[in-house]
């Protein structure tokens, strides 16, 4: 049986982002027009980006039991120029991740737990699924 864990994760993320287009999954309209977060510059220049923000929340969710927004926030954050002086981290933008899980649970794909959100079985059927055509693209080509 094939799993997340057999493929490579940028790979997974770019086919279910393609998977989660394909389902009419709705991206928020000002998307378009914000930053990912206070360390960043500029805006995102893919035009699919919400799309492959979902399916990267959608495998976090599936290789962590839980996950959360502050967390998340951290793992997408990253370095903030300052000039002269030494770089710091910075978060990401957290409304960014929230509207991501809302447009996830609104389609069955995550789930509010007590603590966090997880992924339901829709989810990991789906991801499971993705990494099998992965995986039998890749040993059709070699």
């Amino acid at each position: 049986m094939v799993t997340v864990y057999d493929v490579k994760p940028t790979a997974l993320i770019a086919k279910t982002s393609a998977k989660l287009k394909d389902m009419g999954m709705e991206k928020p309209p000002y998307i378009d027009f914000v930053k990912t977060g206070a360390g960043k510059r500029k805006k995102p220049q893919s035009t699919d980006f919400f799309y492959d923000r979902c399916a990267s929340l959608l495998r976090q969710a599936y290789v962590n039991e839980t996950v959360g927004v502050n967390s998340l926030k951290t793992h997408y954050g990253g370095r903030k120029k300052r000039g002269v002086k030494p770089e710091k981290h910075a978060d990401a933008a957290g409304g960014i991740i929230r509207r991501s899980f809302m447009a996830l649970e609104k389609i069955g794909l995550i789930e509010k737990k007590k603590v966090g959100r997880g992924i339901t079985g829709k989810g990991k059927k789906l991801l499971d699924s993705v990494a099998k055509e992965i995986k039998s693209a890749e040993k059709a080509s070699s």
